[in-house]
């Protein structure tokens, strides 16, 4: 196109690589958007952009946590009604972001309140190869078998991130965690965790763990205790804003909620490199305040956090710089 003064104006295409490159730094923040969607964007703008955005240093990390699907909650399995045009952008984020990519992922972020279907989730996982840390989407519409395949294909992966799991996909997850995942180091769990059991199939199947965040959920005191006792190589556990209970909560019967933890805890305690925690201490270690928001929301959600009824994003802070996002 020429104008009036005799100038031409460029095209899309004609743009240099450096200038292109300005603008895809510029996705790098999420405040407002994911970047993902808007690199999806720039990918149908010409076939030069698509190309400069295959660049596999655009795509170590894959973030999607400002994704969030419109939903209503059902009675029956998955308990979620998802929106099809809300699946159908997930859908299409997805699969143009791992086309890109080129299994160059190694970060994978999803948000808590996203509904991956089975076939999705597996699709993503055969895609990326090379994947080390997992920030995974709810599990309702996600089978056992989907679990399996998806870990199977992450034979790099090194830290997990999770929301509330029923027993059955926990252990299976474990499973096969040990099975395929040789280096995995770093756990973070918020929801339920107050059985011996939980505490048992960890111990178990995940012998080398280094970090272990179970911030913002129920946990008991006798699970505890087998974490401290199991785990030989654990460096860091985070249980802020824990409810702990002093025993392991039976279905219609009162919390019996730990206000301080006893010396015999502290003491197996002493020997990580770090203990965080909001509960009082029979010792210097740590100076508490009565007063903890997160704390009281968490007893509020009897040790579930709702994390839809606070603020924005929340879910995504952790104590643990390695966990938080």
């Amino acid at each position: 196109m020429e104008w009036e003064d005799g100038k031409t104006l460029g095209r899309w295409e004609d743009l240099s690589t450096d200038i292109l490159w300005k603008i895809f730094e510029s996705f790098n923040d999420v405040s407002d958007l994911s970047s993902a969607v808007e690199k999806v964007h720039c990918s149908a703008v010409c076939s030069a952009w698509r190309s400069a955005l295959c660049d596999p240093n655009l795509w170590h990390t894959l973030d999607l946590s400002m994704i969030k699907h419109n939903f209503i909650k059902t009675k029956d399995k998955p308990y979620v009604y998802v929106c099809s045009h809300s699946d159908l952008t997930l859908s299409r984020v997805l699969k143009v972001s791992l086309s890109l990519s080129h299994q160059n992922i190694t970060t994978l972020i999803f948000n808590l309140q996203l509904y991956v279907p089975d076939d999705l989730f597996t699709y993503t996982a055969e895609r990326c190869p090379k994947l080390r840390r997992l920030v995974m989407p709810s599990w309702n519409k996600i089978k056992i078998d989907g679990i399996s395949k998806a870990i199977g294909c992450w034979k790099h992966l090194e830290s997990l991130t999770i929301g509330n799991i029923e027993k059955y996909q926990y252990l299976t997850l474990l499973q096969v965690i040990d099975y395929n995942c040789k280096n995995f180091r770093e756990l973070k769990l918020m929801g339920t965790c107050d059985t011996y059991s939980f505490a048992s199939a960890m111990v178990r199947y995940l012998p080398k763990l280094e970090v272990l965040s179970l911030r913002c959920s129920m946990l008991s005191k006798d699970a505890l205790m087998v974490i401290l006792e199991g785990l030989p190589n654990l460096e860091v556990l985070n249980i802020s804003h824990c409810v702990v209970l002093d025993e392991t909560h039976q279905p219609h019967q009162p919390f019996r909620i730990v206000e301080e933890l006893d010396a015999s805890i502290v003491d197996k305690a002493s020997r990580l490199k770090r203990f965080i925690t909001c509960m009082r201490m029979p010792t210097a270690m740590h100076v508490q305040e009565d007063s903890c928001s997160m704390c009281q929301r968490t007893r509020n959600d009897e040790g579930i956090i709702r994390w839809h009824r606070y603020e924005e994003g929340m879910w995504k802070a952790d104590e643990v710089a390695s966990l938080a996002l």
